[in-house]
Protein backbone atom coordinates (compact mmCIF):
# COMPACT_ATOMS: atom_id res chain seq x y z
CA UNK A 1 0.00 0.00 0.00
CA UNK A 2 1.60 3.00 -1.32
CA UNK A 3 1.53 5.81 1.78
CA UNK A 4 2.56 9.60 2.54
CA UNK A 5 2.68 10.26 6.29
CA UNK A 6 3.35 14.10 7.31
CA UNK A 7 4.70 15.01 10.31
CA UNK A 8 5.66 17.93 12.25
CA UNK A 9 3.31 20.88 11.52
CA UNK A 10 2.14 23.24 14.44
CA UNK A 11 2.07 26.63 15.43
CA UNK A 12 4.83 29.28 15.86
CA UNK A 13 5.01 33.26 15.82
CA UNK A 14 5.99 35.02 13.49
CA UNK A 15 9.62 35.03 12.18
CA UNK A 16 9.93 31.39 13.94
CA UNK A 17 10.84 28.36 12.27
CA UNK A 18 9.29 24.72 11.54
CA UNK A 19 10.80 21.51 9.90
CA UNK A 20 7.89 19.27 8.29
CA UNK A 21 8.74 15.60 7.13
CA UNK A 22 6.55 13.12 5.14
CA UNK A 23 8.09 9.38 5.15
CA UNK A 24 7.12 7.46 2.00
CA UNK A 25 6.16 3.58 2.47
CA UNK A 26 4.83 1.21 -0.33
CA UNK A 27 6.58 2.75 -3.13
CA UNK A 28 10.28 2.98 -5.18
CA UNK A 29 11.66 6.43 -3.96
CA UNK A 30 14.20 6.62 -6.70
CA UNK A 31 11.10 6.78 -9.32
CA UNK A 32 9.34 9.46 -7.74
CA UNK A 33 9.79 13.40 -7.69
CA UNK A 34 8.89 14.81 -4.24
CA UNK A 35 7.03 18.11 -3.45
CA UNK A 36 5.28 19.84 -0.95
CA UNK A 37 1.72 22.36 -1.22
CA UNK A 38 -0.35 24.28 0.86
CA UNK A 39 -3.86 24.78 1.22
CA UNK A 40 -6.22 27.42 2.72
CA UNK A 41 -9.72 26.87 3.31
CA UNK A 42 -11.43 27.69 -0.32
CA UNK A 43 -8.40 28.18 -2.12
CA UNK A 44 -6.57 25.83 -4.64
CA UNK A 45 -3.98 23.73 -3.34
CA UNK A 46 -0.54 25.16 -4.66
CA UNK A 47 2.94 23.97 -4.86
CA UNK A 48 5.41 25.08 -2.41
CA UNK A 49 8.72 23.36 -3.41
CA UNK A 50 9.78 20.15 -5.25
CA UNK A 51 12.72 17.98 -5.42
CA UNK A 52 13.83 15.23 -7.66
CA UNK A 53 15.42 12.08 -6.76
CA UNK A 54 18.60 13.70 -7.86
CA UNK A 55 18.68 16.61 -5.96
CA UNK A 56 17.11 19.19 -8.31
CA UNK A 57 15.13 21.50 -6.49
CA UNK A 58 12.42 23.70 -7.49
CA UNK A 59 10.54 26.72 -5.37
CA UNK A 60 7.55 29.13 -5.34
CA UNK A 61 8.36 32.81 -5.47
CA UNK A 62 6.73 33.72 -1.87
CA UNK A 63 9.48 31.23 -0.03
CA UNK A 64 12.57 31.15 -2.30
CA UNK A 65 14.99 31.99 0.84
CA UNK A 66 13.01 30.93 3.67
CA UNK A 67 12.34 27.76 3.24
CA UNK A 68 14.42 24.49 1.90
CA UNK A 69 13.42 21.19 0.61
CA UNK A 70 15.79 17.81 1.11
CA UNK A 71 15.31 14.41 0.77
CA UNK A 72 16.81 11.75 2.56
CA UNK A 73 16.26 8.95 0.04
CA UNK A 74 18.32 5.72 2.12
CA UNK A 75 15.14 6.51 4.48
CA UNK A 76 12.53 7.63 2.06
CA UNK A 77 12.18 10.75 3.79
CA UNK A 78 11.13 14.21 2.27
CA UNK A 79 11.65 17.59 4.95
CA UNK A 80 10.84 21.14 4.59
CA UNK A 81 12.67 22.83 6.46
CA UNK A 82 10.52 26.51 6.95
CA UNK A 83 12.55 29.77 8.30
CA UNK A 84 11.19 32.89 8.63
CA UNK A 85 7.33 32.09 8.64
CA UNK A 86 4.78 34.71 7.87
CA UNK A 87 1.19 34.59 9.00
CA UNK A 88 0.31 34.50 5.20
CA UNK A 89 1.96 30.75 5.37
CA UNK A 90 -0.50 29.71 7.38
CA UNK A 91 -1.93 26.33 5.71
CA UNK A 92 -2.46 22.71 5.76
CA UNK A 93 0.69 21.78 4.27
CA UNK A 94 0.60 18.05 1.95
CA UNK A 95 3.11 16.17 0.70
CA UNK A 96 2.71 14.51 -2.54
CA UNK A 97 4.66 12.28 -5.01
CA UNK A 98 4.74 12.17 -8.46
CA UNK A 99 6.81 9.51 -11.33
CA UNK A 100 9.91 11.16 -12.12
CA UNK A 101 9.25 10.64 -16.01
CA UNK A 102 6.78 13.27 -15.68
CA UNK A 103 9.67 16.09 -14.93
CA UNK A 104 9.90 18.20 -11.82
CA UNK A 105 6.93 20.39 -11.32
CA UNK A 106 4.70 22.68 -8.63
CA UNK A 107 1.71 21.87 -10.23
CA UNK A 108 -0.86 20.14 -8.51
CA UNK A 109 -2.50 17.86 -10.98
CA UNK A 110 1.17 16.52 -11.55
CA UNK A 111 0.69 14.70 -8.72
CA UNK A 112 -1.00 11.57 -7.85
CA UNK A 113 0.24 10.60 -4.59
CA UNK A 114 -0.52 12.43 -1.25
CA UNK A 115 -0.41 12.63 2.16
CA UNK A 116 -3.33 13.50 4.61
CA UNK A 117 -1.52 16.77 5.24
CA UNK A 118 -0.56 18.40 8.06
CA UNK A 119 -1.64 22.13 9.68
CA UNK A 120 0.85 25.26 9.69
CA UNK A 121 -0.77 28.30 11.26
CA UNK A 122 1.94 31.17 11.94
CA UNK A 123 0.57 33.74 14.11
CA UNK A 124 1.57 37.70 14.17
Amino acid sequence: QVQLVESGGGSVQAGGSLTLSCTASGLTYSNYCMGWFRQTPGKERVGVAAIDYDGTTKYANSVKGRFTISQDNARNTLNLQMNSLKPEDTAMYYCAATPRELGLSLQAPWYNIWGQGTQVTVSS
